[in-house]
């Protein structure tokens, strides 16, 4: 009984994330290849091939990349840039969208580098991502701080600290290995973390 147990748990451990990975991108997929792909299924009829709405998304937002790098079109995509931000409620949904695009894909990427912070009150230490490193345009007392984004574990939501600058220890750690560390709640510690340099 006790083998057939464990073997049923090797089952899980082994099974269970290749399921979940598999859904994972079959849904991504299923959303991507969607958003043209629904457009086109009624003129395609039954010759539609899944993938070809991915295709073309994919071919749509890179020639919009190209369009705004050229003089008519990328003053036209300034126009509604500028046009967006001055919106009421818009512009803080816009914002947001667009500061956060930007830290994962924009030249100066947020979440690059890895920061290790003692919680005040006690000697824990948590691991965290500087969001921000220059706070003065936020108020300008907080110009000797910097933005630490800590990941709560198993979740998407977290909390930012200001943290003054010399309070904060940057790791030389690759941004994903902390981020699977903090996500598995410490279990994915084969990673160059803290104490394994």
């Amino acid at each position: 009984m006790k083998s057939l147990a464990k073997n049923f748990i090797n089952g899980i451990i082994v099974i269970v994330p290749i399921i979940i990975v598999v859904w994972v991108i079959y849904k991504t997929f299923l959303f991507l290849d969607g958003l043209l792909g629904n457009l086109l299924r009624p003129y395609m009829a039954e010759s539609y091939i899944p993938g070809i709405g991915l295709l073309l998304t994919v071919a749509l937002i890179t020639f919009l990349g190209f369009l705004s790098t050229r003089f008519v079109t990328g003053k036209l995509i300034g126009l509604i840039d500028r046009l967006l931000e001055k919106i009421p409620l818009v512009k803080t949904i816009y914002s947001v969208i667009k500061d956060t695009v930007n830290s994962f894909l924009g030249e100066k990427k947020s979440f690059s580098k890895v920061a290790l912070i003692t919680i005040p009150g006690t000697e824990m230490k948590s691991l965290g991502f500087i969001t921000s490193e220059e706070l003065e345009s936020l108020h300008e007392p907080l110009k000797e701080y910097i933005a630490v984004y800590v990941q709560q574990t198993f979740q998407v939501a977290g909390f930012t600290f200001l943290i003054p600058k010399d309070q904060v220890e940057i790791l030389d750690v690759k941004p994903e290995d902390a981020m699977k560390f903090i996500l598995s709640g410490g279990m994915a510690n084969k990673s160059k973390l803290p104490g394994k340099q």
